[in-house]
């Protein structure tokens, strides 16, 4: 794994980055918790999330959002974190320039703007969410969605409450072919204090089923 910098609009951006040894590997881009509560791409859940894609042959790119670590900037309550991760996906596919799958995995205020930014990307072709603050957040513009993805929540989460996440997923219109998946962790908090394991076998069992279905057919380009 690579510690690294890279250039996003408030300036360098702190990050660790695994490159795939396979020319045509999928890429993940992976966002951490909110900077104002100690969120960081070093927090549990993210440096999960990196490993679970590392481990099926990805390459991988977690950083530091604005105002983070040696991340330079401000937190800009989600404006400016849109953009952090735009300019890490376009790293990361810059790297990558034949990947056949592009993937992002967010853990709570990641996760908002991981779907975010699903919806300015068409070619993301998945999205694995965990404890999304569905209660803090409008995921209206999720409607519909572009990619089929999974969100993962605690039974115990105080934080994003289990019913605001179950409320709000099942409003999600899909498109025809696109599916947004909701699963609980019996017993989980907010942070998966003591639930990392299962989140991690629950994520990878999701994306192995994913990774073992046809890979999407683009549409005809328009004449």
């Amino acid at each position: 794994m690579a510690e690294l910098v890279f250039t996003g609009a408030a300036g360098r951006l702190e990050a660790r980055y695994t490159q795939a040894t396979e020319e045509r590997a999928p890429i993940a881009l992976i966002l951490h918790g909110h900077p104002r509560a100690g969120g960081s791409m070093m927090d549990r859940v993210s440096v999960m999330s990196h490993k679970l894609f590392v481990e099926r042959g990805f390459s991988v790119l977690r950083f530091n959002f604005r105002g983070v670590g040696r991340s330079q900037g401000h937190f800009d309550n989600g404006v400016g974190e849109l953009s952090d991760a735009a300019s890490a996906l376009d790293y990361i596919q810059n790297q990558n320039p034949n990947a056949v799958q592009t993937w992002v995995a967010g853990y709570s205020f990641g996760a908002y703007i991981g779907l975010q930014l699903l919806m300015r990307r068409p070619e993301i072709d998945g999205f694995i969410c965990s404890a999304t603050p569905c209660n803090h957040y409008d995921l209206a513009f999720l409607a519909p969605c572009p990619s089929s993805g999974m969100m993962f929540y605690g039974s115990n989460d105080a934080v994003a409450p289990p019913l605001d996440v179950e409320r709000s997923v099942s409003k999600i219109r899909t498109q025809k072919g696109e599916e947004v998946e909701w699963e609980q962790i019996e017993g989980a908090d907010h942070f998966f204090s003591q639930h990392l394991d299962t989140l991690r076998e629950r994520a990878g069992v999701y994306l192995d089923r994913r990774l073992a279905m046809p890979p999407k057919i683009a549409p005809p380009p328009r004449r």
